[in-house]
């Protein structure tokens, strides 16, 4: 039977320097398997930036990813004569090296939201490398690309990241370097990933043209530089001018337009079907439904002609992964491979009652005062603020001058902290006005944003002295609080589509 990999097939331990772990999966090397993915509602993570300790779904922390960090500095391997750059994230259980698509850039490409999601979404259960291919981002650049020398790098990158064996994920023009490099280095290669991807570009079942590539080629080369995989290959954001404006900096950095012409032109010339039956690695392959660069057809015939493949398509027409949820399936379809399941974290995203208050006419206040006993004020305004917020469970998030954020998980209470606050700060001769909206936020380190948080603000902006003013939407959750409303009617709210009815709460 062929060889199953240590960190897939028992928990046997490797003979690296790293311990394997212990997995309940056991894929049986016989027939290909088929599935198909359907996107529900996405799955949301909390990731407040690199560094984040994660929790599973039962909310138990995790020994493995406490106090994980997928911060990783820039190193660079040897290859021959070329230097690869090449970056490690987090500190797992077992490896993953991930196999670039048309360019890479180990800085800027990672900081690119759905391939940072991806990267924080792996690290929960391993260890990740990254590098970049020779010729482009921050490894040397070389005139010579060919599958060999790109395979031998692979390796490289491995031996200096310490890694005897991992599972080996590739994308788009990656592809044929994992399967050459699983083939060749069967021991290596615990496990393969593949994902949009092709064995050969001009014979079947893609069969792509010589004149379908030139034209392909003279429309990439003559906007290099602009966005043009985006618009070639992400049909979803191409009339997106900002995120092509980014992505363009993105291709400028990666990758000269003649660098990038001789690597397709090589990959045109690329077959390696004649590699596919002898791939011993488990095998996981992921394929787009209505891909619009590489046919799904071809992940059918890798899936066809692997022994024991998995294979699974998820739906979606963009051939580049711009998107959260599908590297959320990505991520959920590599993790229950390897490991034989996957959890479900905390969302990124709540549902919260956000408050934003200030001091009315806190400048001529000020300047009544004179400055040592407005601060003296202050310090006693934010200390009945904070008082409050903990009775009424409220978090603070920031405090800008005299005015302070906060947020809540019931509007109900955040209404009668409001209240409580408006009575206590009377005895320092202060008013304030005080703003509620409640609504879906997006977690930011410690900060919160989202439009969410921008409502909330230009409710506050509206209230008069001591009036704490909500949103239609909050008022409606409390329903049978005992909270009472008076209608201020309807309002246009800077920056924030449609009419918005706001209350004042008595």
């Amino acid at each position: 039977m062929p060889r199953q990999p240590d960190d897939v097939r028992s928990g046997v331990k490797q003979t690296s320097r790293r311990k394997a772990a212990t997995s309940v999966f056991a894929p049986q090397r016989t027939s290909a398997t088929t599935k198909r993915c359907t996107l529900g509602p996405p799955q949301r993570l909390l990731y407040v930036g690199f560094g984040t300790t994660l929790l599973p779904a039962d909310g138990k922390r995790d020994a493995a990813a406490k106090g994980m960090t997928v911060e990783g500095p820039i190193k660079y391997a040897r290859s021959g004569d070329a230097y690869i750059a090449y970056r490690v994230f987090g500190d797992g259980p077992r490896d993953i090296v991930l196999v670039p698509g048309t360019i890479s850039h180990v800085e800027l490409l990672w900081e690119m939201p759905s391939y940072e999601h991806l990267l924080k979404r792996l690290t929960v259960f391993a260890r990740v490398i990254t590098f970049d291919k020779r010729g482009q981002g921050l490894s040397d650049r070389v005139a010579e690309q060919s599958l060999e020398e790109r395979v031998g790098d692979v390796r490289a990158v491995m031996d200096a990241a310490g890694s005897e064996s991992a599972t080996i994920y590739g994308w788009s023009e990656g592809g044929p370097m994992c399967l050459m490099f699983a083939a060749t280095y069967p021991a290596r290669a615990s496990a393969l990933v593949l994902f949009g991807t092709f064995a050969s570009m001009k014979s079947e079942p893609w069969m792509m043209t010589r004149e379908a590539l030139d034209e392909f080629l003279a429309r990439l080369i003559a906007h290099w530089g602009e966005g043009i995989l985006v618009r070639l290959n992400a049909p979803s954001r191409r009339d997106d001018p900002v995120f092509l404006q980014w992505f363009a900096r993105i291709e400028r950095a990666a990758a000269s337009p003649g660098s990038v012409r001789a690597l397709m032109e090589a990959n045109y010339e690329i077959d390696v079907r004649h590699l596919l039956p002898t791939i011993q690695a488990p095998t996981l392959i992921l394929h787009r439904a209505g891909d619009k660069l590489v046919p799904v057809n071809m992940g059918r015939y890798l899936a066809e002609h692997i022994p024991g493949a998995k294979y699974v398509e998820i739906p979606g027409t963009d051939h580049l992964v711009l998107d959260q949820e599908t590297q959320d399936l990505i991520a959920d379809e590599i993790e229950e491979f390897i490991t034989g399941t996957h959890r479900l974290l905390e969302p990124d995203r709540v549902l919260a009652t956000i408050m934003f208050t200030d001091i009315v006419r806190s400048t001529e206040r000020a300047v009544e005062l004179g400055d040592a006993r407005w601060n003296e004020v202050l310090s006693n305004y934010y200390a009945v603020l904070r008082k409050e917020l903990t009775a009424f469970r409220g978090h603070e998030v920031n405090t800008t001058g005299d005015g302070l954020l906060a947020t809540f998980d019931g509007p109900a209470r955040a209404m009668r902290c409001a209240r409580s606050v408006r009575e206590k700060i009377q005895p320092l001769g202060l008013q304030v006005r005080t703003g509620l909206h409640t609504g879906e936020c997006e977690l930011i380190g410690g900060n919160v944003g989202g439009i969410a948080v921008h409502i909330a603000a230009r409710v506050a902006a509206i209230a008069g002295a001591d009036e704490v003013m909500v949103s239609s939407t909050t008022k409606d959750l409390v329903a049978g609080s005992g909270l009472q409303f008076v209608d201020r009617g309807a309002y246009n709210l800077k920056g924030v589509p449609g009419e918005w009815r706001l209350f004042v709460v008595q």
